[in-house]
């Protein structure tokens, strides 16, 4: 979906044009955050480090990595470095980095897996509140049952590697949704025991309450993208975690 492995089969297509490289209004953010942030930098001018291909600017960089440290709570961090901040502070850098791009699609490799289970709520939270203000579709990889189900619009879950698609579901729950609020619905229930069976291999049921058909990811697609595509790796097999 990146652009970065050529399909051996079907296509990805986005805002209506075939996605043969890495389109522009793409973003990623990664799981290691203490890899993806450059230490010599300030939390400024890491905002702004990607903003140096479309904004010639310095004046306009920096006025537009302020703005999006501001959406994720940050904007007095700016002149500090990666290293003087905790670990969820640093993954909010991360994702202002990803927003100060604007992007149409945002892509989150787990991550939460790096913080604390407080920390991965406030994220969460965060992320829905960024998807509801900006209009994206964002795409996020995760282990974690419950986030998959709390902050997703749909809920795709794959096989083991090579990874296969085996259910593709639709999480219609109430919003706004809340850490505690939402997780005691019965509905949310239902869906995060369903994932879990589909997750082991087990015959899910797709007729409970909560469930409804499959549509967008985390905010429905935009018109003219979608996906249809099947990777085969090449390199040589990971060890089983």
């Amino acid at each position: 979906m990146a652009g970065l492995i050529r399909p051996t089969g079907g296509s990805v297509v986005l805002r209506g044009a075939p996605v043969d490289a890495v389109p522009d209004g793409l973003a990623v953010v990664f799981q290691d955050y203490s890899r993806s942030l450059f230490p010599w930098l300030s939390v400024r001018d890491n905002v702004a480090l990607p903003l140096r291909r479309t904004q010639p600017s310095r004046a306009h960089r920096r006025a537009t990595a302020l703005d999006a440290l501001g959406t994720v709570g940050l904007t007095d961090t700016a002149q500090k470095y990666p290293w003087q901040l905790s670990g969820g502070m640093q993954q909010r850098v991360a994702i202002a980095r990803a927003l100060a791009c604007d992007p149409v699609l945002l892509l989150m490799d787990e991550p939460f897996g790096s913080v604390d289970a407080q920390t991965r709520e406030d994220l969460e939270d965060l992320i829905l509140a960024v998807r509801q203000d900006r209009q994206m579709t964002i795409l996020m990889v995760t282990h974690d049952i419950d986030e998959s189900v709390y902050v997703g619009d749909r809920v795709i879950v794959l096989t083991r590697g090579p990874a296969r698609v085996r259910a593709d579901r639709r999480v219609d729950l109430p919003a706004p949704r809340d850490q505690i609020a939402t997780k005691e619905l019965p509905a949310f229930v239902h869906l995060r025991t369903e994932v879990s069976r589909l997750v082991r291999g087990q015959p899910g049921n797709a007729g409970g309450p909560g469930w409804a058909g499959a549509a967008g990811a985390l905010g429905a697609p935009a018109p003219g993208d979608e996906l249809r595509a099947r990777y085969r790796s090449r390199a040589a097999p990971a060890s089983q975690e």
